[in-house]
């Protein structure tokens, strides 16, 4: 059988002689399908430098990194302005998350952190339900009792093996409930305090029922980091490089080769923003000026943060607000 298929000037077409009118169906791929289908389809590793804030998540996806990471670190910094002692919930960690993960929901898929779940299994169901419908692609959750710390502080203890199972277990649950792509992410902090081979024991547990990608949290070595790749694979892997943490440096280069599928960089954001606003404040009590560069203003700002996006939407819609520029 032959079809023949003409494409007139006026954009209507002809199939076999019968004229048709152009149609276009539009399928929107949401984040957690296309964070699983990067992992699946891709050998690709995925970069995600770690965000904690709007500005943030804006400068990331101006410079238009496939994925982002959401740091409970830098959230709980940046929103409570405390340290990273298991201090941010619920609340704090899913409002944030939504409102990053909508700045651009059809953008770079958001990876958030989970922490430990915020309470039992019926606490992590609540809490996976409330990730999915905030947006978020994928999340990691890890086995440091309650009273948890960054993964890159001495004194860290984990619950038990069942305990933590039974965490991995309700956020499987629920994600199949609610029929979500959400990327699971089973993190244990087990090295410090058990050792590696517990952590792979815990990591290929969790993978038994279900987890999507394990992280073990804390390397020491880049042995430790090799030999998890080949002991999980094909099982992928997550890498969480913290400069001037517990673990060494990898380059994202050197991690790929490794084998490692994500590589988030937890502080990438936080530290360079602190770093700078000190130094601008500084400047400012001993100058009496911030020395901003000439060329960075309000304006350009306000660019990075969807400024000419606003603009065009209102004029669009018959607004008149932006009449005579901005």
């Amino acid at each position: 059988m032959t079809i023949t298929i003409t494409v007139e000037k006026d954009g209507y077409y002809e199939v076999n002689g019968m004229r048709q009118e152009p149609s276009v169906s539009l399928y929107v791929i949401p984040a957690a399908s296309k964070l699983r289908r990067m992992l699946k389809d891709t050998k690709d590793m995925i970069v995600c430098p770690g965000v904690y804030d709007g500005l943030s998540a804006r400068i990331a996806m101006e410079l238009g990194f496939k994925g982002m990471y959401m740091t409970g670190a830098g959230t709980t910094a940046s929103r409570l302005g405390m340290a990273d002692l298991g201090l941010a919930q619920l609340h704090d960690m899913k409002t944030n998350a939504e409102m990053i993960a909508n700045l651009d929901p059809f953008g770079a898929p958001l990876i958030a952190d989970m922490d430990t779940g915020y309470g039992g299994p019926l606490m992590v169901a609540k809490s996976v339900q409330q990730y999915i419908q905030a947006g978020v692609a994928g999340f990691h959750i890890e086995d440091q009792i309650s009273n948890k710390r960054c993964g890159h502080l001495a004194g860290k203890r984990v619950v038990s093996l069942d305990e933590y199972l039974q965490r991995i277990r309700a956020a499987k649950l629920t994600k199949d409930r609610l029929h979500s792509d959400i990327v699971l992410i089973a993190r244990t902090d087990a090295l410090q305090q058990h050792g590696y081979d517990e952590c792979i024991l815990r990591l290929k547990a969790a993978r038994d029922i279900g987890a999507d990608v394990g992280l073990l949290e804390g390397f020491t070595t880049r042995e430790q980091m090799r030999q998890a790749v080949q002991d999980l694979a094909p099982w992928p892997l997550l890498l969480n490089m913290v400069e001037n943490g517990a673990s060494p440096v990898v380059t994202t280069k050197e991690a790929e080769e490794m084998g490692f599928r994500i590589m988030i960089f937890s502080f990438a954001s936080i530290i360079p923003a602190y770093m700078g606003i000190r130094a601008a404040f500084l400047r400012l009590k001993t100058e009496g000026v911030v020395g901003t560069p000439e060329g960075l203003g309000p304006k350009k700002l306000f660019e990075v943060c969807g400024l000419m996006e606003s603009v065009k939407l209102d004029t669009e819609a018959g607004g008149d607000g932006f009449e005579d520029g901005v």
